[in-house]
C-alpha cells in the first residue's frame, strides 16, 4: 500500500541550535533595553531610521495613494474572510447545563485582550496576511489589535501603501514599521506604547518563527510554523500542465518550500516531472530561482497503487495545503484526515485560499497538520468553564469528591468537601 518515489527530495538539515541561540539572545536584549534596542536593530537590519509607529496622517496618505481597483479587490477578499470567520464564530456558543439537580456548569467564550499580528514584507508585500490575521482577530472580538511589518526603502511610510491600507481597512488599532525579531518583541513586550500581546499570530521567516516559539508559554502563539508546503493528489483525469503549475506556484515561496505530487498514474507522473521545470523557467526573477531550487531539491513525485494508498500517503505527510484533482471528491473529503486546508477539484487552487476565497492561509506546516488546524477565531477566544452548586446537589457531590480525594491521598481536598457537607447537614430545613 506504500507509494514509490518517482522523484525524491533531498534532506534539508536544519541549524536549530544556532538559530535558537541567536534569537534568544536578541529577545533578551530587546526585553532589557526595549525601544532603543528595537530602533537600533531597525537601523542595522532593515536600514530604517524613520518613525516606528505609523501615524494616522501617514496611514491616511497611504490609503489615498492606493488605486481604487486594488481597494475593490481587497474589499472582495476581506468580505469573504470576514464572512467565513463570522461563520466560525457562530459555530461555537456559550453553554449552560444542569448536569444533575442543583449542579450547574457552563462555558464562556472570552476574547484575549490584545493580539499582535506579524505581516511579512520581505520579497513580497503580503496584503493577504494582513487580512487573514487582523480580520480574524477583529471578528473574534479582540479589543486591541497591533500589527507590525518590516519597513522597505521604497515605501513612503516604511510599510508599503497597500499593506497599510489593508491593515487600516481590516481594523488594526496600531501599526509599527518594524520587522523580524524586533517586531515580535515590540508586540510581546509592549514596546512603543503597545499593550503586551496575549497572543502573536502570522507567518514570517525562520527568525520570526523561532522568536514566537521561544516566547510561547509566556504568551500564546498561533503555531510554530516552518516553510510553506503543498501536496497535490491527482489521478489519470488530471491535466498535467495544471498540476505542474500548481506545484510550481507554491514552490515560488522559497527554496525551502516542499511540494509533492501523489498519483496512481505513471503517465501523469512522468509528464508533470517534465513540465514542472519548464513552468519554473517561465517565472520572473527572483521567483524563478526560488521555484527552481524548491522543485529541484525538495519536490517529490510519489506513485501509488490505489486511491486508498494515495490518501494514506497524504495523511502520512500531513501537508499544509492539500489539493485533490481526482474523481469522486466527496470520497476524498470524507477520507482525508491530516491537512491544514483542503482544496477540492481542478477548478480551485491553493492560491484562491492564500489570497481571497475566505478560509485562512495561516496554516500548520512541517507535518503539524496531524494534530492542529490553522488560524481561526478560536485561536483568539478562551473557552473557560464555570460551575455552581446548590444544596440539592451538595451531599452526593461532596461525598464523592471526598472519597476520590482520599483514595488519591489528597486529604486537603477531601477536607474542603467535608466542611461543606457538614455545614449543609446542620442547616435548618
Amino acid at each position: 500500500m506504500h507509494g514509490r518515489h518517482v522523484k525524491q527530495g533531498q534532506a534539508n538539515p536544519g541549524e536549530a541550535d544556532a538559530l535558537a541561540a541567536t534569537v534568544g539572545a536578541m529577545l533578551a536584549e530587546l526585553e532589557a533595553e526595549r525601544e532603543p534596542a528595537a530602533q537600533r536593530l531597525a537601523r542595522e537590519l532593515d536600514g530604517f531610521s524613520g518613525e516606528i509607529v505609523v501615524s494616522d496622517e501617514a496611514i491616511a496618505a497611504a490609503c489615498a495613494r492606493v488605486p481604487q481597483s486594488l481597494k475593490d479587490d481587497i474589499a472582495y477578499a476581506h468580505e469573504n474572510i470576514s464572512r467565513f470567520a463570522q461563520a466560525q464564530r457562530d459555530s461555537i456558543r456559550e453553554t449552560e447545563i444542569e448536569l444533575r439537580p442543583g449542579l450547574i456548569a457552563g462555558q464562556r467564550l472570552i476574547p484575549v485582550q490584545a493580539a499582535g499580528c506579524y505581516i511579512p514584507g520581505g520579497r513580497y508585500s503580503h496584503i493577504a496576511s494582513a487580512m487573514m490575521t487582523v480580520t480574524t482577530a477583529r471578528i473574534a472580538g479582540v479589543p486591541h489589535i497591533a500589527a507590525v511589518s518590516p519597513p522597505r526603502s521604497d515605501a513612503v511610510s516604511g510599510i508599503p501603501d497597500a499593506i497599510l491600507y489593508t491593515l487600516h481597512h481590516c481594523g488594526a488599532d496600531r501599526i509599527l514599521a518594524l520587522g523580524g525579531i524586533q517586531g515580535i518583541a515590540a508586540m510581546a513586550f509592549g514596546l512603543f506604547g503597545l499593550p503586551r500581546a496575549d497572543i502573536l499570530v502570522g507567518p514570517g521567516n525562520q527568525y520570526v518563527a523561532e522568536a514566537k516559539r521561544l516566547l510561547f508559554g509566556r504568551i500564546g502563539i498561533d503555531m510554530v510554523a516552518g516553510p510553506t508546503d503543498s501536496l497535490i493528489i491527482a489521478d489519470a483525469g488530471a491535466d498535467a500542465l495544471t498540476v505542474a503549475w500548481d506545484l510550481i506556484g507554491q514552490a515560488e515561496h522559497g527554496a525551502n518550500s516542499p511540494v509533492w505530487l501523489v498519483t496512481d498514474c505513471p503517465a501523469l507522473a512522468a509528464e508533470v516531472a517534465r513540465l514542472a521545470p519548464l513552468c519554473a523557467a517561465e517565472l520572473p526573477q527572483p521567483n524563478r530561482s526560488a521555484a527552481e531550487a524548491a522543485w529541484s531539491k525538495l519536490g517529490e513525485i510519489i506513485l501509488c497503487p490505489s486511491r486508498e494508498a494515495m490518501a494514506a500517503e497524504a495523511d502520512r505527510i500531513a501537508p499544509e495545503h492539500l489539493h485533490v484533482q481526482a474523481a469522486d471528491l466527496d470520497w476524498w473529503k470524507s477520507r482525508l484526515t491530516s491537512y491544514g486546508s483542503l482544496f477540492l477539484g481542478a477548478e480551485t487552487t491553493v492560491a484562491f485560499g492564500d489570497k481571497a476565497a475566505g478560509t485562512n492561509h495561516v496554516l500548520p506546516t512541517s507535518g503539524a497538520a496531524r494534530y492542529t488546524g490553522g488560524l481561526s477565531v478560536h485561536k483568539f477566544l478562551k473557552t473557560v468553564t464555570w460551575q455552581r452548586v446548590t444544596p440539592e446537589a451538595l451531599p452526593r457531590l461532596a461525598a464523592v469528591t471526598a472519597n476520590i480525594s482520599r483514595f488519591e491521598g489528597m486529604e486537603g481536598h477531601a477536607r474542603t468537601a467535608d466542611i461543606r457537607l457538614a455545614k449543609h447537614l446542620v442547616l435548618p430545613t
